[in-house]
């Protein structure tokens, strides 16, 4: 890929695809269709439109919203005017969306429906820069000096271009590679989220680089589902899709992906492990209800299917029964396991969290490929990669050509490339903390390189949770917000991994004992406590209350009370009684996979 920057990139795919469908969304129960010509001319409209609101270039224009073919477009419509994307997650709360708003510096945010719109109104007196809102939506039609139907904005912009003396192509041409592409926030471990600054040389690098992992062609499908406000999404089934010139089917909502996948019949899909785990659990679900027979046959198709992948994975040729059992197998198991993902799928992409060994061992046996990539919206984000033809179960692939990997003495993941995002925004102390004095990003990830050159993550250095739908969460404000519950003495939050979040809970017992007493109940005894129906109802309402001012993928789910503290003496503690996250989690993960179970 020969351009210099993603507007010219969109450029010569919508040129080059004019007549193609490239971004195909629902509508009243039936699919529509947008071809190239059809997205420019809104592109255009939407940076002509912007420029008519005397929005200055390289101003910050954020978009919050669910995906869809208005999200795409008005982010390219942001880009080819020479300003910058600001994403933001539509499950984000009002408080949060005004953080991003106001540090950012937005100027315009795109909004989908009213329920953003309402968010950001809150908050619209608060931020200085903030001059105008978009609304997406054209049922929404309560238009005033600063809210604007996204309808007008592009009647603005037809108007506007027909006056200027700038031409479409002056505003791409103007965009050095330099320039700031994008910035996403993200939570660190203190929980302040920060500014992710990716350039378009950092994306264009790393689009580059994937192209090359696997063999693309225009008639590439991809089945868009994953948040855009994500960078894996963004990259994935957002740039490189576009950059193929690939179809981008747009998924309805989350409840709706396995209808929406056998209708659109996607050759790539862009995942997340937590989509995985709920495949896996509804097939095996399914073949545990099924006839004794059918369950024979299942779980006799899985064994070979494990055996061959293995075979074929380390480039060994599976003999000639194996081979005929393998062609049975797919004819009566497999491809009926493919046709519910539309029947043409080449492969899945899993990013965000990592993947389990056994989950891509499971997929791969039912003849469907799982390539697992790792990065972080700091790296734009791959940095390693799987591919079709160097594919090894438990890791995270190779290093992407132009980016180069090491690991510290301490086993920290280092990592350096032309995808290396350029800081964090208006956060000087952050970025020096992640750049080591010889320019290496530290990912805050613990792994090594094996014989074949394949990177292995072990461990996490950052206390930063990680769940299985890719969402970051900072533990240390949820804790702290818990045990300022006058019920709450200590407070371990479980997530990383995992589909939701849960807590082991120290009671503060004297406070829990007087509590009873004043509800006519004199129990004493702490083990008794820690189970008594009326205390977990009272720990239901306190965390209630507690989790309000978090968004729902930050809340807990499920908590468990324990009777004994954490302790030093256990480990469970630090001299400077910090807990010991690995240490607690080894010592209750009976309780622990109670609350998964």
């Amino acid at each position: 890929m020969n351009y210099k920057n993603i507007a010219e990139m969109f450029i010569g795919t919508t040129e080059k695809c004019s007549s193609k469908k490239l971004l195909v969304y629902k509508k009243n129960n039936n699919w529509v269709a947008l071809n190239g010509k059809d997205v420019q001319i809104t592109v255009e409209d939407i940076s002509f439109g912007l420029r008519s609101l005397n929005i200055e270039q390289n101003s910050n224009i954020a978009i919050l919203s669910n995906n869809s073919p208005k999200w795409a477009m008005s982010d390219y419509g942001i880009i080819c005017s020479a300003m910058t994307t600001v994403t933001i997650y539509p499950t984000l709360i009002a408080s949060q969306v005004e953080f991003i708003l106001k540090n950012s510096n937005s100027k315009l945010v795109f909004v989908e429906n009213q329920e953003q719109l309402n968010k950001v109104k809150e908050c619209f007196d608060l931020c200085d820069e903030l001059k105008y809102i978009v609304v997406m939506d054209d049922s929404c039609d309560n238009e005033t000096e600063n809210i604007i139907n996204f309808i007008s904005l592009l009647d603005k912009g037809k108007e506007f271009s027909q006056n200027c003396e700038l031409s479409f192509n002056d505003m791409v041409n103007s965009i050095n590679e330099d320039d700031i592409l994008t910035i996403i926030y993200t939570s660190g471990t203190t929980g302040v989220p920060k500014g992710v600054v990716l350039t378009h040389r950092n994306l264009i690098a790393n689009i580059t680089s994937i192209l090359k992992v696997a063999d693309f062609t225009l008639n590439e499908r991809f089945l868009s589902f994953l948040p855009l406000s994500h960078v894996l999404e963004r990259m994935g089934g957002h740039y490189t899709a576009f950059s193929i010139g690939a179809t981008i089917f747009y998924a309805e909502n989350m409840e709706t992906i396995a209808d929406n996948m056998v209708e659109s019949k996607p050759t790539i899909v862009v995942c997340v492990p937590r989509v995985f785990e709920k495949i896996h659990a509804k097939f095996i679900a399914g073949v545990k209800s099924a006839p004794k027979i059918r369950q024979k046959l299942f779980y006799w198709a899985l064994a070979v299917g494990k055996k061959y992948s293995l075979l074929t994975l380390s480039n060994k040729t599976p003999n000639l029964l194996l081979r005929v059992k393998h062609k049975i197998a797919s004819k009566l198991i497999y491809s009926k396991v493919k046709a519910r993902f539309g029947g043409s799928i080449k492969f899945f992409v899993s990013g965000g969290a990592p993947l389990s060994k056994e989950l891509a061992e499971f997929f791969a046996a039912v003849d469907i490929t799982i390539l697992e990539g790792y990065g972080l919206t700091e790296t734009s984000p791959v940095l390693t990669c799987n591919s079709p033809t160097a594919l090894k179960f438990g890791c995270v692939g190779k290093p992407l050509e132009n980016v180069e990997i090491k690991i510290a003495n301490d086993g920290e993941i280092l990592a350096k490339g032309p995808n290396i995002m350029t800081g964090y925004y208006k956060n000087e102390e952050a970025t020096n903390e992640v750049f080591d004095q010889d320019g290496w990003f530290k990912t805050g990830d613990i792994g090594h390189i094996d014989e074949d050159g394949f990177l292995k993550i072990t461990d996490r250095k950052k206390s930063l949770i990680v769940t299985s739908a890719g969402k970051n969460i900072a533990p240390a404000p949820i804790e702290v917000k818990l045990t300022s519950s006058s019920y709450i003495e200590q407070v371990h939050i479980i997530g990383d991994r995992r589909n939701f979040l849960t807590a082991i809970i120290v009671p503060n017992f004297d406070a829990v004992i007087n509590y009873l007493k004043g509800i006519q109940n004199n129990i004493s005894d702490i083990n008794a406590i820690v189970e008594h129906p009326d205390v977990i109802e009272l720990f239901n309402k306190e965390i209630e209350a507690l989790m309000t001012d978090f968004a729902r993928f930050e809340t807990i789910k499920k908590f468990t009370l324990i009777p004994t503290p954490f302790s030093i003496e256990k480990g469970e503690m630090t001299p400077k009684m910090s807990i010991v996250r690995k240490v607690v989690e080894k010592n209750y993960s009976d309780l622990i996979d109670g609350m998964y179970n």
